[in-house]
């Protein structure tokens, strides 16, 4: 117990020591950003105590409760979802405490761009109340994970559709023979990596002398999928194009492949990890990136605008030691703070709360739980499905995308 207190001390006063140098120079235009910093700290203390905790918390009565001591990679994937969830309960307070926040006079709005080393100690305080909680609720917390993890790639998939639909906008705008041919290119290489990847899937997961039925039909399911995504952008009457088309099939792809990675172990069909560790070092590396990209693309495009907000020399940087005298400074001042927010406070942080669940998932697998015996539980299938699943939502988002303005023509999309 006690050298466990002291492991979360340290990770503790090793976060706050690292923010208090920039805690003072945060302003409002860079306050976004620096919540993305404290979410990428999350993920590193994440990927530290799930290397180093598991001896330690073996030590914890109220952890280790069980007959017989779990594996070491059950401590691993507790020590993560405990920090998971501490940062969870912190971005979801503050969703719940900016709900209604309209205009920047609301005292909620200095809140939110401001009191970043009482941030910093609150979000060290839960991380570490955490490992104080019995195994149910941080089994529990793992479950909900898996479907918040499920939201968080759909919010994935809306900011590719916004992403993929804005880059063929900018190179059709500027109506050059080049930037055509770079458009045709890059589609091209697209689909040929979705057919050469859906040859590798069938190779991985359809292994001969196996009845493998659920899988072929998860990659052929696809694979009409991404025919259809060119046969409707392509149609006349659609005013679609064939780049946010193959970009598209290529992530639907690859999460088909994401899902049927995800099947146990011991699966017959599963020829990719049947032998070996349940999340690969390269996986695991590539599905942080993503994920640290994803937040920080959503956090600056949910700040994007074309108000110019405040400098950082405004009292809202840092409120000043005596009243201001000038009484034409003050009306200026009341005016700004009058101003709508340029995007939703209540939104933005829950962003973040799913990111956290996406990412406890992939520094666990998605594959361990708790069980009444302590021992690991294959829960491979829920996360297969979730993955499937949201690979046919970002199908139907994106055809309804392009289907929708002439169904509601009189809408704006």
């Amino acid at each position: 117990m006690w050298a466990a207190s002291c492991l979360a001390s340290c990770c503790a006063a090793c976060a706050c020591d690292a923010c208090r140098t920039v805690v003072s120079g945060i302003s409002r235009r860079s306050a976004r950003i620096a919540y993305c910093g404290l979410f990428a700290l999350s993920l590193i203390v994440s990927w530290i105590l799930r290397e180093v905790a598991a001896p330690l918390m073996e030590k914890l009565p109220w952890i280790n409760h069980f007959h017989k001591t779990p594996d070491r990679e059950w401590f691993e994937t507790d020590a993560v979802l405990r920090v998971s969830l501490g940062n969870f309960l912190f971005f979801t307070i503050l969703a719940v405490l900016m709900v209604g926040v309209k205009n920047q006079k609301d005292p909620r709005d200095s809140l939110h761009h401001g009191g970043w080393m009482m941030k910093v100690i609150c979000w060290c305080i839960l991380v570490i109340f955490m490992f104080f909680l019995p195994n149910e609720i941080v089994s529990f917390y793992e479950s909900i994970s898996k479907f918040g993890s499920g939201l968080f790639l759909l919010v994935q998939v809306v900011l590719l559709l916004d992403f993929v639909h804005g880059w063929n906008d900018k190179w059709v705008g500027y109506d050059e023979q080049f930037w055509y041919i770079a458009l045709f290119v890059v589609s091209l290489v697209c689909y040929l990596a979705t057919f050469v990847f859906s040859g590798f899937l069938f190779h991985w997961f359809s292994p001969s002398g196996q009845d493998c039925g659920l899988n072929i039909f998860f990659i052929v399911m696809t694979l009409i999928l991404v025919f259809l995504f060119a046969i409707v952008a392509l149609h006349p009457a659609v005013s679609g194009s064939i780049l946010p088309a193959s970009v598209i099939s290529f992530y639907c792809m690859y999460l088909c492949y994401s899902g049927l990675a995800s099947e146990p172990r011991e699966y017959e069909c599963n020829g990719l990890h049947k032998h070996s560790k349940a999340v690969s070092t390269g996986t695991l590396t590539i599905g942080l990136f993503t994920t640290v990209l994803s937040v920080v693309y959503s956090a600056v495009r949910a700040g994007s605008s074309t108000t110019l907000l405040s400098p950082p020399s405004s009292p809202r940087a840092g409120k000043p030691l005596l009243p201001l005298e000038n009484k034409a400074e003050v009306e200026h001042d009341e005016k700004e703070k009058a101003k709508p927010v340029t995007y939703s406070y209540a939104f933005f942080h829950i962003i973040f709360s799913l990111a956290s669940m996406y990412s406890a998932m992939l520094l666990t697998g998605w594959s361990t739980s708790v069980g009444e015996s302590g021992k690991l539980v294959d829960v491979g299938w829920p996360s297969v499905w979730v993955r499937i699943v949201t690979g046919w939502a970002t199908a139907a988002l994106y055809l309804w995308s392009l289907v929708a303005p002439i169904m509601f023509p009189e809408r704006e999309f």
